[in-house]
């Protein structure tokens, strides 16, 4: 249990680290609502309504891919109460073009692509070495090798182990966390994570569990 807690704390810390680009839904006046736009290549616009009076989008990150900029919008639990003079700071010391407090509390950040780019490799070098750590650690001692595809949407899990313990079985919260974490930043659809757990000496499966299956 301790370890996944500190991996959902290094969840938090990673989001507000990582901070470079955003989307903000535009209010509509004539129809209450609000639009969230996904710019692609080609400048084609795919554009989404959305209720402005329900909240289950409030604390997501959405992201704004453009033609040559990447816009990051952070939620208000992870601004911690930034004022703009501090994100101000923020963009400057780190180079991106603006960073501005929007009146719900949450953030936008508008990078390059390039500093997008360069944010999603650091936060993939974070996650593949929490995975490492893993790795014959403490709270896993029976995991022997982790492997991740490139996106954070299979991961396969060796163990000594023929059936999976408790902390086992709750440690695909954590690769969940990872792969649901990637896609969100990365501004990609992750309609499910994958978590296979192989036995080390055998080479067979012990389980195999999806994140899909937790909407149901």
């Amino acid at each position: 249990m301790k370890k996944l807690l500190l991996m959902l704390v290094l969840t938090s810390a990673l989001i507000l680290s990582a901070c470079g680009s955003k989307t903000t839904g535009n209010n509509d006046s004539d129809t209450g609502k609000a639009k969230s736009v996904t710019k692609v290549e080609g400048n084609a616009e795919k554009e989404e309504d959305k209720d402005s009076s329900k909240s289950d989008d409030s604390g997501k990150v959405a992201v704004d891919k453009g033609l040559f900029d990447v816009k990051l919008t952070i939620p208000e639990s992870f601004v911690e109460g930034q004022t703009q003079d501090e994100l101000d700071k923020v963009s400057k010391d780190k180079g991106y073009k603006s960073i501005t407090l929007n009146d719900d509390g949450s953030a936008t950040y508008v990078m390059t692509k390039k500093q997008h780019k360069k944010m999603m490799d650091e936060m993939t070098n974070n996650i593949n070495d929490s995975i490492k750590e893993m790795i014959g650690s403490e709270d896993y001692p029976s995991f022997k090798d982790i492997k991740a595809n490139d996106d954070f949407t299979k991961f396969t899990v060796k163990t000594t182990s023929t059936d999976l313990d408790l902390k086992e079985s709750f440690s695909t919260m954590v690769f969940y966390t990872f792969g649901g974490m990637y896609n969100v930043f990365n501004g990609s659809e992750a309609d499910n994570i994958a978590v296979t757990f192989v036995n080390a000496d055998t080479g067979k499966t012990i389980s195999t569990s999806n994140s899909s299956d937790m909407e149901e």
